[in-house]
């Protein structure tokens, strides 16, 4: 399967550099067709309950004005291409230094690379992975009741217990496909703040309720989200989502976790998990619990209204936008670790618990 897999990105590879090849020999100007990725680019339905990439594309055709970006690309696509048949990979930043001996095509900066690998990602439908970019971020933590099937470095089976790393977790390798998982948990908690999930490893909080528990450490990267899907997928177990209560951790966190974004459209059904559920922090929680909290800022309300007006997923969810306007009438935001006003074990014991009576209630 991995050597299929090669090939098939190798022949992505060439058949679009053949066509640029032939194409100058035809006395005609190369073009290479990339989709816009954007939320306006992007729609949404319950079925197949990720984002997907509508129609409009951005051309780009070799003039005095692109032959840089066009080389440029052309460069990144021949550094995968040698990745690729290697067997190696490169970190983006290895990728942005590695241009630094294409002469008048090298980046000035790094996001200047980065932009160009995920086009060739929206270009080329595989994902950076594929093409052996990874980068440099960690892709989350884990603690429960799961045992991860990998192997070591020479290929032997090697199975990590994820209840034995006593108040630290497993981190989640760049790498996820080629994980296989055994657990009877219940269900998966992903976690917002890695504060959030310390205070529940402290409490045992996976062994007290029989689940998975993974920290996302903010905004989750492309390996945590994978991971999450994949091991939903295996299991067959729900995923509850705790945030915090603005609109970074609905619409920047949860809302990527769930249906993934508008940038990375062409690859949402791999990278997000549509079976996932708001479990909180809510704006209803801040009346229901009376939760400490602080005054919106102008880029939280900025944010909502923009979600309201112009996110596919948000348009889609009636409970969302009540939710959402909620938070606009009260003008405050919240966070996970406000519980602790009533106790450092209150979340544990009563939030938490008293939240997963009613899943059926949770925000979509």
């Amino acid at each position: 399967m991995a050597k299929r897999k090669k090939i098939d990105v190798l022949e992505v590879i060439n058949d679009s550099a053949q066509n640029v090849h032939d194409t100058i020999l035809k006395n005609r100007k190369p073009k290479m067709r990339i989709p816009v990725r954007s939320l306006s680019n992007v729609a949404y339905t319950t079925k197949p309950g990720h984002f997907v990439l509508k129609d409009a594309v951005k051309e780009r055709t070799l003039t005095v004005n692109t032959v840089k970006t066009f080389a440029q690309t052309l460069k990144m696509m021949s550094l995968s291409k040698e990745l690729v048949t290697e067997d190696n990979m490169a970190t983006k930043r290895e990728a942005y230094y590695i241009s630094k001996n294409w002469g008048d095509a090298a980046f000035k900066e790094q996001p200047e690379s980065d932009t160009v690998i995920e086009d060739m990602e929206a270009m080329f439908r595989l994902n950076r992975e594929q093409l052996r970019f990874v980068p440099e971020e960690k892709g989350g933590d884990i603690a429960g009741r799961l045992i991860v099937i990998d192997r070591d470095l020479k290929g032997k089976k090697l199975e990590i217990d994820c209840t034995k790393f006593g108040s630290g977790a497993y981190s989640i390798p760049i790498h996820v496909e080629h994980l296989q998982f055994r657990s009877k948990a219940k269900f998966i908690l992903a976690i917002e703040t890695a504060g959030a999930f310390q205070r529940l490893v402290q409490y045992g909080y996976w062994d007290m309720t029989k689940c998975i528990m993974v920290s996302m450490g903010g905004v989750p990267t492309r390996a945590c989200r994978r991971f999450i899907r994949r091991l939903s997928d295996s299991l067959k177990i729900p995923v509850y989502a705790f945030v915090d209560g603005d609109p970074y951790g609905y619409f920047n966190i949860y809302r990527t976790l769930k249906v993934g974004s508008g940038n990375a459209a062409h690859l949402n059904e791999y990278f997000c998990v549509p079976q996932a559920h708001f479990l909180g922090v809510t704006p209803q929680d801040v009346k229901d619990y009376n939760l400490p909290t602080h005054p919106l800022k102008e880029v939280d309300i900025k944010r909502a209204k923009d979600a309201l007006r112009n996110d596919p997923f948000v348009k889609h969810h009636k409970p969302w936008q009540d939710a959402i306007n909620m938070m606009l009438k009260s003008g405050v935001r919240v966070e996970q670790q406000a519980f602790a006003k009533h106790g450092l074990d209150f979340v544990v014991k009563t939030y938490l618990p008293e939240k997963l009576k009613k899943p059926d209630k949770f925000l979509p």
